[in-house]
């Protein structure tokens, strides 16, 4: 018999679970839907079958894949689990198994198994499959339309170890570029870089020594170079088994940016320090010759885990800026330099992703008033121009939080912020979640549709945009 979940601040309100798996054929709209979106919006986060073993991270819950398939004007919604080795063996046993976070509370039966992971952090389309990411893993394929558990995909057993959930597609040339960090099997500073062909091939691999061993969530790539981020949120399996934090932050160690020619190898790493910080997700970089710029949701601590000795972090310090790193290669020193842009508090930036790795012009991404009644992490959709240095926000209203916006183009040609910005609304008021459609040119004056379900998608991570093939 399933035990009932433990009063844990994410497991209750909008980060609630939910036990079902269901379709909705045709949504309530309000508004119209314009008649040139037609794909799916996919999104991705933690759902826990069962009630934690011990200590519950938000990060370690069971992945849901969430979608909105949008055609004509019309709006269907499905979700399903990702039916990993872990979620199977659950489901058969009836309770948890796996911690994820906590090793010593693995129930005995599981004991020294490894799993194909929880699936729960992103779930992107390339090279013809829909992959849900985690960054412990291989990445784990679904059926675009159904949902379908496909399993495990490891590039036909040329990839070996983890992917990152946040691999990043060049637009020109059709690759995916992707890092994994742990990557020997155990927490450790080793690290892979590979590449896969517009065609889903994985055509490069490469591994390297980090610094030190760190939680490595995201990286940046450009036209002409890759940078790996190594940041103070340090791993330890040595201080887990002393009943410390598998993940702690670590002040003290510097930041380190690793800086690699995308037409050299990992043997040409530069690796350029700064002081502590963390970042999550950057926004976007690019080059001009050898200067790099990259903007990214900068924290002065680390969000969400605890420093070395347990202790809580300081809660002031867990919100981001957006933040301008600009690196010299010709300059003869391992500083770079460090500007913020803006105010506003925010997190999940994205792009038109066509620009990603190129000089670009509009950034979107969730950010927080501050509102009195509190909800969820965030309350407003914002659109940052590069160009004019303005910030225009969309508050998605009272007792309303919004997940990451996405942009989706009018069309493949159109310019550069033409289309429309995408995301998941939880309404605590109806205690059920929207879709909401935003004009990306004009984020400031509401929806052009809503989208509605009698029911919550709880606060997840990341999705993406698969065109109507």
């Amino acid at each position: 018999m399933a035990l009932p979940f433990p009063n844990h601040p994410n497991l209750r309100g909008g980060f609630a679970p939910i036990q079902m798996e269901c379709e909705v054929h045709d949504l309530v709209v309000v508004g119209d839907v314009p008649k040139d979106l037609n794909g799916s919006f996919y999104r991705n986060g933690p759902n826990p079958q069962f009630a934690p073993r011990g200590f519950y991270h938000w990060f370690a819950g069971d992945g849901m894949v969430h979608a909105f398939h949008i055609e004509d004007g019309r709006v269907s919604y499905k979700n399903r689990w990702a039916r990993t080795q872990k979620w199977l063996l659950e489901r058969d046993a009836g309770r948890a198994l796996f911690n994820p976070f906590d090793p010593v509370q693995q129930d005995p039966s599981v004991a020294g198994l490894e799993t194909d992971g929880v699936a729960n952090t992103n779930i992107i389309w390339h090279g013809g499959k829909l992959l849900a990411l985690e960054e412990g893993h291989a990445p784990f394929e679904l059926d675009p339309l159904s949902l379908e558990s496909l399993g495990a995909y490891d590039y036909g057993g040329k990839l070996k170890g983890p992917m990152t959930a946040h691999p990043k597609i060049d637009h020109t040339t059709g690759e995916m570029l992707f890092f994994g960090y742990n990557a020997d099997g155990s927490i450790s500073a080793h690290m892979t870089f590979n590449v896969v062909d517009e065609d889903g091939r994985l055509v490069r691999s490469e591994s390297f020594q980090a610094p030190y061993a760190a939680m490595v969530h995201d990286f940046m790539i450009t036209e002409d170079y890759v940078l790996f981020p190594i940041m103070p949120l340090t791993g330890s399996l040595q201080r887990a088994f002393s009943g410390g934090p598998v993940y702690a932050w670590e002040p003290e160690k510097a930041t380190y940016i690793g800086v690699m020619p995308r037409r050299g190898s990992v043997a040409d790493i530069r690796w350029f320090i700064g002081d502590p910080c963390y970042v999550f997700h950057p926004m976007n970089a690019h080059n001009h010759g050898n200067k790099i710029i990259c903007d990214v949701c900068e924290y002065p601590q680390a969000p969400l885990f605890p420093l070395a000795d347990g202790s809580p972090g300081d809660p002031k310090q867990a919100l981001a800026n957006l933040v301008r790193w600009t690196f010299d290669l010709e300059a003869a020193t391992d500083d770079f330099s460090s500007e913020q842009l803006h105010d506003l508090v925010c997190e999940f930036p994205r792009l038109d992703e066509r620009r990603t790795g190129l000089s670009y012009r509009y950034g979107y991404f969730a950010a927080d008033s501050k509102p009195v009644n509190r909800v969820g992490g965030f309350n407003q959709i914002a659109c940052v121009d590069h160009c004019t240095g303005s910030v225009a926000t969309y508050d998605v209203g009272a007792g309303r939080a919004v997940s990451e916006p996405i942009f989706v183009p009018k069309s493949e040609s159109a310019a550069e912020g033409e289309g429309y910005v995408l995301a998941y609304v939880f309404d605590a008021n109806r205690r059920a979640s929207d879709l909401v459609i935003l004009d990306a040119q004009n984020i400031s004056a509401g929806p052009l549709a809503n989208a509605y379900l009698d029911h919550r998608v709880p606060f997840g991570f990341h999705g993406n945009w698969r065109q109507a093939q």
